[in-house]
């Protein structure tokens, strides 16, 4: 399970250089400020799961069962509200309805916070 954390904390870090990279150079030539805006939350949110998840696979006190309500927790919930937000903020400039995407943000949005929870309670 350790190697499975630690590898999907590093793509999901990689990801967000490289994707806050983007949004800062090339993606503001064409992205409305609005949509940037909202394209660069979800790349901090992505680096913060990153982030949560080197703490969730290097600890060795969490219990198996906290450990992975953490990680798929906030590893899933991250999948669903930064790219959710990702494909929303380019739907316009890519001339498709993305629409059915808004719903899913929220619910990563509740993923992730069960998985922070899980990580809180594991402390205790």
């Amino acid at each position: 399970m350790q190697t499975i954390v630690l590898t999907t904390a590093a793509i999901f870090g990689i990801l967000a250089i490289i994707l806050g990279a983007f949004g800062a150079h090339l993606f503001k030539k064409f992205l409305p400020e609005e949509k940037l805006n909202s394209f660069e939350v979800g790349v901090r949110y992505q680096m913060y799961a990153a982030l949560a998840l080197l703490i969730v696979g290097y600890n060795n006190d969490f219990s198996e069962a906290a450990q992975q309500w953490a990680f798929y927790g906030i590893a899933i919930g991250t999948v669903l509200f930064s790219f959710s937000i990702y494909g929303l903020s380019f739907a316009s400039h890519w001339k498709v309805n993305l629409r059915f995407l808004g719903p899913v943000t929220p619910l990563g949005g509740l993923l992730m916070i069960i998985g922070w929870v899980a990580l809180l309670v594991s402390f205790y």
